[in-house]
């Protein structure tokens, strides 16, 4: 009997990696009859949720010219992004935060890092990675494919004036209904 029954009962699902979620979210990125449906709106961002690997959560995201994220983290979740289509750009801090217990942190010199991302282009990041993404074209719209996981708990959204950074706002998925 126990043969039986451990032949029917499957190991649970194996979480996706970084490695994973950047694999799929450039598959997802090179699909350019999905990256086309998005419809994009010349005043703010759009978006539509996907099934992202392995209970991810994903999501195809329209940015017009000048729009961003402004500094925000994904809590304790890691996670992957590629532009599809245009170039954004990605500041982020080269240093880990502690995840709990401040409102105003001062950065140290050396810690800020740049990329551009033109379409083809992404990167995956850890748990507490602090970024913003911008698109800075002045006329052309990006897409980018995005995965999370696990999915998002929460997000902290933060203000940074010079190398001080300080905790604006933390969002749960009950706020983005």
């Amino acid at each position: 009997m126990s043969a039986s029954l451990s032949a029917s009962v499957s190991a649970p699902p194996q979480a996706p990696t970084q490695a994973d979620l950047l694999a799929f979210v450039r598959r997802t990125a090179a699909d350019a009859e999905l990256i086309t449906s998005l419809p994009l709106d010349p005043e703010g961002r759009t978006w539509m949720r996907l099934e992202g690997p392995g209970g991810s959560e994903a999501w195809l995201i329209g940015w017009p010219p000048g729009t961003g994220t402004g500094w925000h983290d994904h809590a304790d979740s890691c996670g992957a992004f590629v532009t599809a289509s245009g170039e954004l750009k990605e500041n982020s801090l080269a240093a880990r935060l502690p995840s709990d217990g401040w409102k105003t942190l001062e950065l140290t010199e050396g810690v800020d890092r740049e990329r551009r991302l033109p379409a083809g282009t992404g990167r995956s990041f850890g748990q507490h990675h602090v970024h913003e993404v911008l698109n800075e074209s002045p006329d052309r719209h990006a897409v980018s494919v995005h995965a999370y996981y696990p999915p998002l708990p929460q997000i902290r959204r933060y203000s940074r004036t010079g190398q001080v950074l300080r905790l604006e706002q933390v969002e749960r998925p009950e706020d983005w209904s």
